[in-house]
């Protein structure tokens, strides 16, 4: 078949714009057939195709181009055809924007050892590839075929492998979806490393060509766009050869008649420390021209140091899960609300930070935790994604206006200064 096939055609498109002097950030559009995508861009996580506790339409407002959901979960519930016959993600939940789809790579790491996916990635001690985190039980199993794993829900027993995870991804209708892939863990040893880092190169060849096939038999749908992810954890050489790989894959697909990546995820296992060191390696290995996804980080510190080092777009659930706790970010740092000394504070949230929330007082949020009303929730996720999805677009305007660093050095002085002073 042709590349010009109208049933494969050519992907959606990525523009790059400007750029930022001494880094690898750099401006940019990412068209898609539900809108466009202005980069860096924070992309909030709605993984049951809902950012928990509110509404699709209030996350438009409160300016997020995206949201990226869970293929996993969308899986077992309500189930992909359900999904598909709805129209697709964005139809289902009423999203007028471009959308996300992750692949379930993460749920072979989570289901598997019980680490949480944060960015230390919570463990310490010596590698063991047979570990898993306190009391946890090992609900997957992974084969150079694929996944078996038990539902979280019930117990059942699934099967994925790359061309299932395809298959869901597409009946799901996201914008872009990621390549099935193994996420390791830092505990895992050097050996695991490598093995796993050649079992996700296969599983990809195997994504891209069922993406391809899917993609002729489902012309009755909006065209998707795949993206290859990279893992290799904290090694450098791992790291490269994952990036290098998933580019002559790209090539030779499309050489071949298919749509290759229209992108690039960067996850695994890393740490704070060396997220920016990472994310610096593979995109000197990955095109210009292509997009890069960095997949689960969301704190102000990391944010910049991907956007400096060419992460285009990024997610996390860390701004919704920790509102719900009642945990607020604030130009002058992150403050829990439900501390005694907000009962009679009735400043706004954060009084340079305009959104939906704004018109509500630290004292009426701290009663609502207090009370367990449900809008306390509300109010505080409304709040937390405005802030950083307004703190990446400003990053973003600093990049275009040509005063990123200035930008930068007051956004993180300012909200990192009470941690410094209180010693913590």
């Amino acid at each position: 078949m042709s590349s010009d096939d109208p049933a494969i055609g050519p992907d959606h498109s990525f523009t790059v714009g400007a750029s930022l002097p001494g880094t690898r950030g750099r401006t940019g559009v990412i068209d898609t057939p539900h809108g466009q995508i202005h980069t860096p861009a924070f992309v909030p996580v709605g993984t049951k195709a809902t950012v928990k506790t509110v509404l699709p339409e209030s996350v438009a407002e409160l300016g997020a181009q995206a949201v990226l959901a869970n293929a996993y979960h969308l899986y077992l519930q309500p189930g992909p055809e359900i999904i598909d016959e709805a129209g697709g993600l964005g139809a289902f939940m009423n999203w007028p924007g471009p959308t996300y789809t992750d692949s379930g790579g993460f749920q072979v790491m989570s289901l598997g050892v019980g680490f949480k996916k944060v960015i230390s990635m919570d463990v310490v001690g010596e590698q063991n590839d047979a570990a898993t985190a306190a009391g946890k039980e090992r609900l997957s199993a992974v084969d150079d075929d694929g996944v078996t794993f038990k539902s979280h829900l019930d117990g059942s027993a699934h099967r994925f492998t790359p061309e299932v995870s395809m298959q869901i991804q597409h009946q799901l209708g996201a914008d872009i979806i990621f390549a099935f892939d193994e996420l390791t863990t830092l505990m895992n040893t050097r050996m695991y490393q490598e093995n796993s880092l050649e079992r996700t190169r296969l599983w990809a060849i195997r994504c891209l060509a069922e993406h391809n096939r899917l993609t002729r038999e489902r012309t009755h749908r909006p065209p998707q766009s795949l993206w290859g992810v990279i893992q290799g954890a904290q090694y450098e050489d791992l790291r490269r050869k994952a990036a290098r790989d998933l580019v002559t894959m790209s090539a030779m697909d499309q050489a071949d008649g298919g749509r290759g990546f229209g992108g690039f995820g960067i996850g695994g296992a890393l740490t704070k420390d060396d997220l920016g060191t990472i994310v610096g390696w593979v995109n000197d290995e990955l095109p210009q021209d292509k997009p890069k996804h960095l997949l689960g980080i969301s704190e102000p510190d990391d944010i910049f140091v991907a956007i400096e080092n060419g992460a285009d777009t990024f997610d996390c659930v860390s701004p919704t899960r920790v509102a719900r706790n009642g945990a607020i970010y604030s130009r002058d740092g992150r403050y829990n609300v439900t501390n005694a000394k907000y009962r009679k504070d009735f400043r706004p949230l954060d009084a340079e930070v305009e959104n939906y929330s704004s018109q509500y007082t630290r004292a009426y949020l701290h009663h609502l935790f207090k009370a367990k009303e449900g809008l306390a929730a509300t109010l505080a996720t409304l709040h937390n994604v405005s802030f950083i999805v307004q703190m990446v677009d400003g990053a973003r305007g600093a990049i275009e206006a040509g005063n990123y660093i200035e930008y930068r050095d007051d956004f993180l002085g300012r909200y990192y200064a009470s941690s410094r002073s209180s010693g913590s």
